[in-house]
This record gives structure tokens, C-alpha cells and sequence, in this order.
């Protein structure tokens, strides 16, 4: 997608990492949020917002607005990071039509009903399955906690 420098899964959404180590080792100039309970609710906007670092713009949209800004050519001349809680949130996107070909999976909590499947990254099987629905579109999906580790190819913890 034109725009875009990075696409990450993460259940904390804008925190240190993001905020710190991505934003600003991807030269991004906005980070995008794609949640919709977090977009209609002020007070979890808010907070989030005062975690973005200065000078970056931030977009926090439901699932139907970010399908239409892309869509609409919107972020074209920026660099986005786009950063979203759960898998099924990009395998909407994906089914909608926009052009994803890799994503990064950062941290996904130990929470019920969840499987360990590497150090910080622990999926329901509706995740699991949303995952692997991605990587059969051809989308590759890659683990890498922060910038400077090594990207490794997720398919090797779903075995």
C-alpha cells in the first residue's frame, strides 16, 4: 500500500516500542491505529495519543474509515505505521481489497484461550487461523519484536 512503511501487529498498540524504537527507526510521520472499540471511545484515543511521539500525526479509525481513506489514496504521501490489536482487523483489509504484502507481528499477550507460539506472541486458534488465512493469500507474515532484530518468517512457529 502507497504510504505505508510497516504494518504490526500488537496488542498494546502505541506504547515504548512503537512510539521509540519503529516510528522512528522507519522514519514514520504517522502512526495509524485500525481498532474500532478504541476509535469510539475518547478516553482510550486519548490516551494513546499522548503516547505518539511529538511530530507525528496519528490516525485512530474503525475498520471501515481506514478501508475508505486507503482506498481513497489518503496516506499516499506519507509514512504510515500501521498498527493493529489482533490479525482478523488486516484479514478484513486484505478481503476488502487493499494491496497488503507483508506484515510484522510484534507482541500478541498470553491471555485464556491462547497458545504460546514464541516469546511474546501467544494466539487463540481464531487467530492462528486468521494468520494462516493471510499467509494463503501470499501475504508474508514476518515476527521481529523491534527494528534491529532480525525479521524470521512466521510460518516456522505455527509447525
Amino acid at each position: 500500500m502507497k504510504g505505508f512503511v510497516n504494518i504490526r501487529i500488537d496488542d498494546r498498540l502505541i506504547h515504548g516500542q512503537v512510539a521509540t524504537r519503529w516510528s522512528t527507526g522507519l522514519r514514520a510521520t504517522r502512526i495509524m491505529v485500525i481498532d474500532n472499540d478504541v476509535a469510539n471511545d475518547d478516553v482510550q484515543k486519548s490516551v494513546l495519543r499522548m503516547a505518539a511521539p511529538s511530530g507525528i500525526s496519528t490516525s485512530i479509525i474503525t475498520e471501515e474509515k481506514a478501508i475508505t481513506n486507503i482506498k481513497a489514496g489518503k496516506y499516499e504521501n506519507q509514512r504510515v505505521l500501521l498498527v493493529v490489536r489482533r490479525p482478523k482487523v488486516l484479514l478484513n483489509l486484505i478481503n476488502a481489497g487493499l494491496p497488503i504484502d507483508k506484515i510484522n507481528v510484534g507482541n500478541m499477550s498470553n491471555r485464556d484461550n491462547t497458545t504460546q507460539v514464541k516469546k511474546s506472541v501467544s494466539l487463540t486458534a481464531e487467530e492462528r487461523a486468521d494468520i494462516e488465512a493471510i499467509m494463503d493469500k501470499g501475504v508474508l507474515v514476518t515476527a521481529q519484536m523491534v527494528p534491529d532484530d532480525p525479521e524470521t518468517d512466521f510460518k516456522q512457529f505455527l509447525k
